[in-house]
């Protein structure tokens, strides 16, 4: 006969963890129990309901039950199953190698934090790995393991067979719920170590990036630069200058115009006003060539404006270094986006790498114009600008 589930035991454990971290209560008393043979020990789906297995309840002290009811939350307040959802489709497929990594990830915090867990738990130094670390830096050290820990679709994102439906079984949380959860706890444990000195680094960690998340904004300007360069080739033409390999079809009669796929043209307008520092300046150099090369185009293609109030140099370079940083005085970024416009090889695209004090056209020009902004709180250009904020120079 299988055991009934001791609620008074798993929530009595609940509130164990509850009451020594209240930091993460209110995700913890998110969670819907549902009781379940199926599950080994306890797991979690998308919807932050809590499958629980009576007889690992019966035999596992309170203590450890604590440790196991802060575990699983953990995997959805990381968004695991989330993150799991934007790795290669291989790691995807594989979602005991992904449990393993993810419990890493999580157990290394929870056991420096003085939390009792089960035997058999993961660590990263089973496998050799440093603490510390995110499950998508495990996971390639993990090898491919036929049998271990399933804490379900809330942790690497596979439904599980003891898992509810989508839409049966008890309260559900949506994502948008599961998002103010995260961040109302990330508040929470910014507001603990604030006023009560002692959080553990993990969570620490997790709730600043969550609050506050580091960008890479070098990634982000080159994404943004590939994709408006993809969408200036997007801009194809006919053109009569090459004709269609279909003419000779027609008997020379009619000449059939062919497609044209246009290379697109960039021009940097770098902002050298006398609110730009030298580490400002530095980060403008350093992005001219990661504009260069990202862009894939010749350099004969990409024009280099340096900018105060007037423009005082149109260039084109290959290299950073080529570029001859002169100007000092008032800004307007409007002269040399209107300069770079004025070329004879009109830009597809404008990218103002400038600390934002200046005043922009009046209305969308005829091209794609990012402003990547840099220094450390840049005013924000008008809406219709793709806007990228660069990092001060350390």
């Amino acid at each position: 006969m299988r055991p009934a589930l001791d609620r008074a035991k798993l929530l009595a454990a609940r509130y164990r963890a509850a009451e020594a971290r209240p930091y993460l209560a209110s995700a913890l008393y998110a969670l819907t129990v549902v009781p379940s043979a199926g599950v080994r020990t306890m797991g979690v789906d998308r919807h932050w309901r809590c499958y629980v297995s009576p007889a690992f309840v019966e035999v596992t002290p309170v203590v450890e039950l604590a440790g196991v009811w802060v575990h699983e939350v953990a995997h959805l307040l990381r968004d695991h199953h989330g993150r799991a959802g934007r790795l290669p489709a291989d790691d995807q497929r594989d979602p005991v190698r992904l449990n393993i990594a993810q419990d890493c990830e999580i157990n290394d915090d929870l056991l420096a934090d003085g939390l009792v867990l089960p035997e058999g738990r993961m660590e990263p130094r089973l496998y050799g790995l440093p603490t510390g670390g995110l499950f998508e830096s495990y996971l390639p050290a993990i090898p491919p393991t036929p049998h271990g820990p399933d804490c379900g679709s809330g942790a690497h994102g596979v439904p599980a067979p003891w898992e509810l439906s989508e839409d049966g079984g008890p309260t559900r949380v949506g994502p948008v719920e599961a998002e103010a959860l995260r961040r109302r706890t990330a508040e929470a444990v910014r507001a603990h170590r604030h006023t009560r000195g002692r959080v553990p680094g993990g969570w620490a960690r997790w709730a600043e990036e969550l609050l506050e998340p580091t960008v890479d904004w070098r990634r982000v300007l080159a994404g943004t630069v590939r994709e408006a360069a993809a969408w200036a080739v997007g801009a194809v033409d006919y053109t009569y200058r090459r004709p269609s390999r279909r003419t000779p079809a027609l008997g020379g009669r009619v000449v059939l115009p062919a497609l044209r796929r246009p290379l697109p043209r960039v021009a940097v307008v770098i902002d050298t006003s006398g609110s730009m520092g030298p580490d400002d300046l530095a980060a403008a150099l350093a992005e001219v060539t990661g504009v260069l090369r990202e862009v894939g185009v010749g350099a004969d293609r990409v024009a280099v404006l340096v900018c105060d109030a007037d423009v005082h140099a149109v260039t084109r370079v290959r290299s950073a270094g080529e570029v001859s940083l002169t100007g000092g005085g008032g800004t307007d970024m409007r002269v040399g986006i209107g300069a770079a416009l004025a070329l004879p090889d009109r830009p597809n695209i404008v990218v103002v790498l400038t600390d934002g004090y200046t005043p922009w056209p009046d209305e969308t020009p005829s091209c794609r114009l990012i402003a990547a902004l840099v220094g450390e709180t840049p005013p924000a250009p008008p809406p219709w600008v793709e806007t990228v904020r660069v990092a001060p120079v350390a």
